[in-house]
């Protein structure tokens, strides 16, 4: 039996991607409670060419509304969505997913025994990888979600307490990192998170071989963390720190070898670059063991290794510039 729910509503940002048809014809299809509303956030920046998929979402479609926040990014995305919300509850799905069959009837579960002090319940994410062989360095980073804290690709709120805390904070331009700030805002707020027991599919999309190269604008969010939670706010959202460290001194030792080797002093410059080789192989084969070590696997962590090191530092020393003064986040007039 289904237990009574207080009205909800979905929230969708997207930027017009083809899976967004999947994601709502798995919505639709879904057995259990129907949302009362659908926020569709479209975030294609200026005059965006062609219409949403509404047609996918069925006999739903009539309860959908399409809304456009300019190209802002998915934070300033979902708030767009968050200020069209009167449901009790906001659930956040990204476009990539597809929700499993008994979806809205598990969420109806989750929902209701959420007690009075959860502000938030988090769905079971589920990553598939090609079976018959070992994932990649890219499929290895995406499944990670499985195991994330409060991820956004589905994610219930309490509206009362989204709108508390000014939403999501819009100076985080990427999806990386603003589900973690949101989620220990309304922690911070008084409010409890829990687990669910929904299951939402989270496929790997397609990437190119620099898509590492590109993620590592993230180091730019983790600084801007650090400056609103505090140093410890990796334990509290239990997310791993990464290799910045390890980076940092990575390419200080390359930098180290041209300037020395500019100099002329051949010798020290030798012993910088045996320090930054070492480096780069041993990030590089902790890449490739894990994986399944084809020929055109190995080439693209290999290459894309000796020059992750430098951008995630730049990235990193970008962001403690840049958010030096940083502080709280206003709400945006959520």
């Amino acid at each position: 039996m289904i237990p009574p729910l207080a009205s909800y509503a979905v929230v969708v940002p997207t930027i017009g991607r083809p899976c967004l048809a999947d994601c709502l014809a798995a919505l639709a299809a879904s057995e259990g409670p129907e949302p009362s509303r659908i926020v569709l956030v479209d975030d294609r920046p200026g005059r965006p060419a062609g219409d949403l998929p509404l047609a996918s979402l069925g006999a739903l479609a009539d309860r959908a509304v399409v809304l456009r926040s300019g190209g802002r990014g998915p934070a300033a995305a979902r708030n767009t969505g968050v200020r069209a919300v009167d449901e009790p509850w906001t659930v956040l799905l990204d476009d990539d997913v597809r929700v499993s069959a008994y979806w809205r009837e598990q969420l109806a579960r989750d929902l209701a025994e959420a007690s009075p002090e959860t502000g938030g319940v988090q769905g079971v994410l589920e990553v598939p990888l090609p079976p018959g062989r070992k994932p990649t360095d890219w499929e290895r980073n995406t499944a990670g979600l499985a195991d994330a804290l409060w991820a956004t690709a589905d994610m219930a709120y309490r509206t009362e307490a989204l709108k508390a805390v000014g939403g999501f904070d819009e100076r985080f331009p990427r999806a990386f990192r603003e589900d973690a700030d949101l989620a220990l805002r309304i922690m911070d707020a008084g409010w409890r998170m829990g687990r669910g027991e929904r299951r939402t599919e989270h496929p790997v999309r397609p990437a190119d071989r620099w898509v590492s190269v590109r993620v590592q604008r993230g180091n730019a969010d983790d600084a801007l963390m650090v400056r609103l939670h505090g140093a410890d706010w990796w334990e509290r959202a239990a997310a791993p720190r990464g290799r910045i460290r390890r980076h940092a001194v990575i390419t200080a030792a390359g930098a180290a070898a041209v300037l020395l080797a500019t100099a002329g002093r051949r010798r020290a410059a030798g012993v910088a670059t045996a320090v930054w080789a070492l480096g780069t192989a041993e990030f590089a084969r902790a890449r490739i063991a894990p994986g399944p070590c084809t020929r055109d696997e190995i080439l693209t962590v290999a290459a894309t290794s000796a020059l992750i090191p430098a951008f995630a530092t730049w990235h990193r020393l970008h962001g403690e510039l840049r958010h030096r003064g940083a502080g709280n986040w206003d709400g945006g007039g959520l």
